[in-house]
């Protein structure tokens, strides 16, 4: 819910309109789910939301949101390791010689050997968590996909793309605010919050047809792939 357009990259574009405390998805989740579409929901589950990232401390308070701590880096680096070896950036040898043997190919033999680890481990421990070698080479294999994937120069070009929308939106629905959908304009906040939180809720395809649509052409360009 808290994702703006481009994923993290709109963290990125987002956070010098806040400079006392950036701008973070989860926090924009939590933001959602109280103020802009109040659900009422318990202490347990909003703390879950604002903790589901490993970068966010303290950590999460309950056993059930560590579950999906662990889930959420899980699923993100299974998916992206496997959609970067179908998208040619990648091959199976590109991965650390630790990873790989340790969790296989990438796919589903590293959802289930990551969820296993945890499994076993937190059966030891009685508290969620994953053994230390495991962890260890997730962190590592976190890293390589921040090197070789996120971080790249083909990928650089096209966030820089993605922030250069966002803030365009931002800046022109700051100068235009009758522009700004009544319903981002009932609450109690500043303009300012109240344009993020209109486009931090747009899709990618939204976010491009409203900059093409009140700015030109989008600087955007498909990712090819090699």
């Amino acid at each position: 819910m808290g994702h703006s357009p481009f994923g993290h990259t709109g963290e990125v574009a987002l956070a010098p309109y806040f400079p006392d405390r950036g701008w973070h998805h989860a926090a924009q989740s939590v933001r959602t789910f109280e103020v802009l579409e109040d659900l009422n929901l318990t202490w347990e589950v909003r703390d879950g939301i604002r903790a589901h990232t490993w970068r966010i401390e303290p950590p999460p308070a309950t056993q059930e949101a560590l579950c999906v701590r662990y889930a959420d880096r899980i699923a993100y680096l299974t998916h992206d390791a496997l959609d970067a070896v179908r998208a040619g950036a990648l091959s199976f040898d590109s991965f650390p010689v630790a990873v790989r043997q340790r969790f296989g190919e990438p796919g589903r033999r590293w959802i289930g050997e990551m969820i296993t680890a945890v499994i076993d481990e937190s059966m030891n421990a009685d508290s969620v968590r994953m053994d230390s070698v495991t962890l260890g080479l997730m962190h590592e294999l976190r890293d390589f996909m921040f090197e070789n994937v996120y971080m790249s120069d083909r990928q650089h070009l096209h966030q820089s793309a993605a922030i250069v929308v966002i803030r365009a939106l931002v800046d022109h629905l700051l100068t235009h605010p009758d522009e700004l959908p009544a319903a981002f304009r009932e609450t109690d906040s500043d303009l300012t919050t109240q344009v993020v939180d209109y486009v931090a809720g747009m899709t990618d395809r939204f976010a491009e047809a409203t900059y093409e649509r009140l700015v030109g052409p989008s600087p955007l360009m498909p990712l090819e792939t090699p």
